[in-house]
C-alpha cells in the first residue's frame, strides 16, 4: 500500500489530530445507529494507505470539508478510485502540501516512507511525461501570510551549496537529515506565502534544488522509494520555475537511478526525455553526463553500436564544458572530463572499481595499496553506496586468499 500523503496534508492544514478525526467518525456512525470504535491507531491505518469500509470514507469527507470550509471528494482525501496515477502536474497548492507532508514524515523517521517500494508502470514515468508537455504554470504567484523576497530565495541557494559539499565529503546518511530539516522549517513556509509570479519562479527553483539534493542523499542511502519521491517532487518544482535545464538535471537523476535499478530501457527513455525537452538550455557538462550514462545503459543491455554512438555524443559535450558557466549543480564538472565524478565520493567509487581491475589482473599488491587509498578518501563518510562498494572490496580480496586487504 501507498501511504496517503493526500488525506495527512490536509489533517495538517485543518490542524485537526489523528485522535481527533477518529473521535468526529464515532459520533457519526452511532448519530447513524451503526457505531464504530475508530482511534488514533485507525487513523494511523488509513494514512498507511489503508481505505476504511462502508460509508467512512465519505463521513471523513464531510468532517475535513466542514474544518476547511470547502467541499471535498473522495479523491482529495486520497480514498477514490484505486489504480488510477495521479497527475504530476497538480494544482501547486496542492503539492505544496502534499511535499510538505512527505518531508516532515521524513523528518519524524517515519518507517513507511523509509520503506516505501519502487514506483513502476505508467505511475514512474508519469511526471517525466507531464514535465514534457502542457500545461505549463502560467502564474505561480500566490497570497499567503509571510511574504517572501529574492533574499529568501539566496538563502535556499546558500543552503543548497552548503549541502551539497556536506554531501559530497560526509555522505547522505549524514546530509539527508539536515536538509529535510530545512525543506520543512523554512522552506514550507516560503512556498506557502506570498510572492510574485517571478519570484515564486525562482522560489521554486531554489525549493527543487534542495529536494534534488533530498532525493540523492536518500538515493545514497539506499532508500531507493523515497529518492524516487523527491526527485519527481524535484521535477514538478523545475516545471513551476519553468527552468527547464534544471529539469533535464533532475530527469538525469533519475537516469541515474533507474541504471542502479537496472531498469535500463526505462533510463534510455528518461534520458532521451532530458535531451529532447531541455534543448538549447541544457549545459554541456549535463550533456556529457547524460550520454555518458545512456552509453552506460546500452552496455548493460549489450548495444555496442549505442554506446559506441553515446560516447562519441558525451566526448563531444565534454569538450565544450566552461566550468564558469554551468548552473549550480554541475559546476563542479572540469572542462574535458567525460566522467563526471571529480568530487571525494566519486573518487572513492573510481578506487574501488580500479582494485577490482587490479585484483582481477592478480596485481594484489598493487590493489592493496589502491585499497588503501580508497579507505583514506572514504574516513568519515556515511554512505549506504560506499559501505556496499567497500564490503564488494573486501570479498573480493577475500576471494583472491589476500588476508592484509582492507
Amino acid at each position: 500500500m501507498e501511504p496517503n500523503i493526500l488525506l495527512d496534508a490536509l489533517l495538517d492544514k485543518a490542524g485537526m489530530s489523528r485522535a481527533g478525526l477518529a473521535t468526529r467518525v464515532n459520533e457519526i456512525t452511532r448519530a447513524n445507529e451503526r457505531p464504530s470504535k475508530y482511534n488514533h491507531a485507525s487513523v494511523i491505518r488509513w494514512l498507511r494507505g489503508q481505505r476504511p469500509r462502508g460509508e467512512v470514507p465519505a463521513y471523513i469527507c464531510d468532517i475535513l470539508s466542514k474544518r476547511l470550509h470547502r467541499p471535498l471528494k473522495l479523491e482529495d482525501i486520497g480514498m477514490g478510485q484505486s489504480g488510477v496515477p495521479e497527475s504530476a502536474v497538480a494544482p501547486l497548492d496542492g503539492f505544496i502540501d502534499k511535499s510538505a507532508v512527505l518531508w516532515r514524515g521524513d523528518e519524524q523517521h517515519r518507517p513507511d516512507l523509509r520503506t516505501a517500494s519502487i514506483i513502476t508502470g505508467l505511475r514512474a514515468v508519469g511526471p517525466v511525461w507531464e514535465w514534457e508537455n502542457p500545461p505549463e504554470d502560467q502564474d505561480v504567484s500566490r497570497r499567503g501570510e509571510l511574504r517572501v523576497g529574492m533574499a529568501d530565495v539566496a538563502m535556499l541557494r546558500a543552503a543548497r551549496r552548503h549541502y551539497e559539499q556536506m554531501y559530497r565529503k560526509a555522505g547522505g546518511v549524514a546530509t539527508r537529515a539536515r536538509v529535510v530539516s530545512l525543506l520543512t522549517s523554512e522552506a514550507a513556509p516560503l512556498l506557502r506565502g506570498t510572492y510574485t509570479d517571478a519570484v515564486g519562479r525562482e522560489l521554486h527553483r531554489a525549493v527543487g534544488g534542495l529536494v534534488a539534493i533530498a532525493g540523492i542523499c536518500s538515493y545514497d542511502s539506499d532508500t531507493q522509494g523515497l529518492a524516487q519521491r523527491y526527485f519527481h517532487q524535484a521535477l514538478r518544482m523545475a516545471k513551476a520555475s519553468g527552468d527547464r535545464g534544471f529539469g533535464g538535471y533532475v530527469v538525469g537523476l533519475m537516469v541515474n537511478q533507474s541504471i542502479y535499478l537496472r531498469e535500463y530501457r526505462q533510463a534510455l527513455a528518461f534520458a532521451e526525455a532530458a535531451v529532447r525537452t531541455a534543448g538549447a538550455h541544457i549545459s554541456p557538462a549535463l550533456a556529457t553526463e547524460i550520454y555518458a550514462m545512456q552509453a552506460k545503459a546500452y552496455a548493460r543491455m549489450g548495444d555496442h553500436s549505442g554506446v559506441h554512438r553515446c560516447m562519441a555524443l558525451a566526448e563531444t559535450s565534454s569538450g565544450q564544458i566552461r566550468r564558469d558557466e554551468e548552473p549550480a549543480e554541475t559546476g563542479y564538472v572540469q572542462e574535458g572530463l567525460v566522467e563526471a565524478q571529480t568530487h571525494a565520493r566519486g573518487r572513492v567509487h573510481r578506487l574501488a572499481t580500479l582494485t577490482d581491475i587490479e585484483l582481477r589482473r592478480g596485481e594484489a599488491d598493487r590493489a592493496a595499496a589502491t585499497g588503501d587509498s580508497m579507505l583514506d578518501i572514504a574516513q568519515g563518510m556515511q554512505s549506504r553506496r560506499l559501505r556496499d562498494r567497500m564490503v564488494t572490496v573486501r570479498n573480493a580480496f577475500s576471494a583472491n586468499g589476500w588476508e592484509r586487504g582492507p
